[in-house]
């Protein structure tokens, strides 16, 4: 049976285990199949959607039998909201199934097979714990919500049971007040984040300016703006400050993709000087601000991509680095580059395990050793998971 012939075949699968990408692994008609929102031990009729050789992907027609750690999931706009796809699944297995696709890459990707220790640190807050959200604007419409899954297309929604309440608040308010009749664009979108001091920032290009919101965690101050990053989940930044700072300690340290200064104060604290780099100006300027506003004047920011910075200099007597690249992760060359460093201690924080096993293999490679892995739950009810690597080299 050809690849056309097996599209839209209906079949009975169980789900064996969550893999990367939290899709549901099972077998079935000599196919790897690949389930998306199923949950470990499900029996279900599913829809092939796509197949690439022995590999295929499926949707859910019907559970005929949930597995032991299904449940319903709570939002009424899971499943078509493309936010969340893991709350068919307990709080537990969640943090199970993200142990074990960490796991998956470092044996696949990174090549590592002995078994490491790894720990997960859970959200205290299953719910309204995301800070930070980006809305999407339909100005045919006049809607407001987020993309559906696998799609581009808006679905509307009234309130996120992801977000703090402050964001809900805005939202409600957005739907009755944005000015429609401005916006044009049909890639308009609203970002939104809030502080520890009550106060919400908003931003949406040509709408509205952003106003400065604060955080305080392990004793510093930081200010931002929508628009600029800042961890998601508030409510494990000290946990995840603290894991990827462990152990830190000499004279002098990289903050690499270091936005607004939220690793680079806390390091300023334990070294004699910090170089916080970061390519958005915008972040750069609030670093600054940080440091400044926090009485640090052993932090430095530089202005400028870490690819370019690495390249161009090579810095000397490098005890620590600490490296918190985006998603989709860093070149071949910058790690390279950081080898070259030949600092003792790297501190890796990954939210995307692939990318974090790819380039342990080249640390590995390269004579450093890995002496802890934790994972920190910054995004319950997704697939999504922070990691953080501690490597040292003798």
């Amino acid at each position: 049976m050809n690849d056309s012939e097996l599209q839209n075949r209906t079949l009975e699968v169980t789900i064996e285990r969550i893999v990367p990408r939290g899709y549901g692994l099972a077998h079935g008609d000599g196919l790897t199949i690949f389930v998306a929102l199923a949950a470990p031990g499900d029996r279900l009729r599913v829809t092939i959607t796509e197949v690439k050789g022995n590999i295929a992907f499926a949707e859910i027609d019907e559970v005929l039998e949930g597995g032991p750690e299904r449940v319903p999931g709570p939002c009424p706009y899971f499943t078509v909201c493309g936010g969340c796809d893991f709350q068919q699944m307990t709080y537990a297995e969640q943090l199970a199934s993200k142990i074990s696709i960490i796991r998956d890459c470092l044996r696949r990707i990174g090549r590592i097979q002995e078994e490491i220790p790894i720990g997960i640190i859970g959200s205290p807050k299953e719910f309204g714990y995301r800070s930070r959200a980006q809305w999407h604007l339909n100005p045919s419409t006049r809607e407001i919500g987020y993309y559906k899954r696998n799609s581009r297309d808006l679905v509307a929604i009234d309130h996120c049971p992801k977000i703090v309440p402050e964001l809900n608040a805005v939202l409600a308010q957005l739907r009755e007040r944005l000015p429609w009749e401005q916006i044009w664009s049909e890639k308009a979108f609203v970002d939104a984040t809030a502080g520890d001091d009550g106060r919400v920032s908003v931003h949406s290009p040509g709408i509205y300016e952003p106003d400065e919101v604060s955080f305080t965690a392990m004793g510093e101050t930081f200010r931002y703006t929508a628009g600029l990053f800042f961890q998601g989940n508030q409510f494990l930044v000290p946990q995840l400050l603290e894991t990827a700072l462990a152990g830190a300690e000499g004279r002098n340290a990289l903050d690499l993709y270091c936005g607004v200064g939220v690793f680079s104060l806390p390091m300023a604290r334990r070294f004699e000087s910090v170089i916080g780099v970061e390519e958005h100006p915008g972040a750069v300027e609030f670093a600054k601000r940080n440091a400044q506003l926090n009485g640090l004047t052993n932090a430095k920011f530089r202005a400028e991509s870490v690819r370019r910075f690495l390249s161009a200099s090579q810095p000397k007597d490098i005890d620590f680095i600490l490296l918190d690249p985006p998603r989709a992760g860093t070149e071949k060359e910058t790690i390279q580059n950081l080898i070259r460093i030949g600092a003792p201690h790297v501190s890796y924080v990954a939210c995307e395990p692939s990318v974090l096993a790819r380039d342990l293999r080249r640390f590995l490679d390269a004579g450093y050793r890995i002496e802890s892995i934790t994972a920190v739950d910054l995004f319950p009810q997704t697939h999504h998971v922070e990691a953080v690597a501690h490597l040292r080299v003798d």
